[in-house]
């Protein structure tokens, strides 16, 4: 089995930092129902005025990963959201190699 993890960092604007942060709760659960998620944590970082969101996945396979984004919970966030980032999110997909 190759586990895939995936680490986001969004930047919503000021405005809209509690819209997001209340959205990505809904994420979280919806993304914990996933049979291929393995773990979905959020993480809030308050850095001089400026909020980021960190996400940090688990998923059993790529095929997990895919079926992620193409759930209707990610597609609903990602329609109502779009407008809501300071800057695009940052996506890194990583193959786990030695996690405890």
């Amino acid at each position: 089995m190759t586990i895939i993890a995936v680490h986001a960092v969004i930047t919503p604007k000021p405005e809209y930092a509690q819209d997001v942060l209340a959205e990505m709760r809904g994420m979280v659960q919806g993304s914990r129902q996933e049979p291929g998620c393995l773990r979905y944590d959020l993480l809030r970082q308050d850095d001089a005025g400026t909020v980021r969101l960190h996400v940090q996945e688990r998923y059993r396979d790529r095929d997990a990963v895919q079926a992620h984004r193409d759930s209707a919970h990610y597609q609903a966030y990602r329609a109502k959201a779009g407008d809501w980032f300071q800057e695009a999110p940052v996506v890194t997909v990583l193959q786990e190699v030695d996690v405890a």
